[in-house]
């Protein structure tokens, strides 16, 4: 009898978890990795090929949600990994400040640190993915909340 007395409120008090973004979060932006040619002297044009079949640089870039350049950092090597350009980015004098209790979405290449939260790895996350499936789980919800709060950084470039 509670269980039935439960399922007749269930459409006023169990709801599905909400898909929506909240309007208020911590997140203070994207950080994405490019990579645009370079024309660079004999000497280092092997530092400047990564996966491109010409020389690139790797430059990262800091957006904010309303589709503005908040940090760039150009001319690292296009063999640079992307943590790699992060790292630097961060240890620099004027570089990447992350404020207390603020992060930015990143993806897989940048790693989890403090302050930089990529998608779980091995869990649907492109939303071309889901289709009309549902949400499994926890995991499953943080990377549709990420992917639908990524495309910003994916419009700025």
């Amino acid at each position: 009898k509670v269980l039935h007395a439960i399922g007749e409120l269930h459409n006023d008090y169990i709801r599905p978890p909400s898909l929506e973004t909240p309007t208020k979060i911590d997140c203070i932006g994207a950080i994405d990795g490019t990579h645009v040619r370079a024309g660079v002297t004999k000497d280092v044009e092997h530092s400047f090929h990564g996966r491109k079949a010409f020389t690139t640089q790797n430059v990262m870039a800091a957006v904010d949600f309303d589709l503005r350049f908040t940090y760039v950092l150009a001319g690292r090597e296009g063999s640079a990994h992307d943590a790699t350009v992060l790292a630097d980015a961060l240890t620099r004098e004027r570089g990447l400040q992350v404020p207390p209790g603020k992060f930015y979405l990143v993806d897989a290449g940048y790693g989890a640190k403090p302050g930089f939260l990529p998608p779980f790895r091995g869990v649907r996350y492109h939303l071309n993915e889901w289709g009309n499936n549902p949400v499994q789980n926890d995991k499953e919800l943080f990377n549709l909340r990420h992917s639908s709060l990524w495309v910003t950084v994916e419009l700025a470039s």
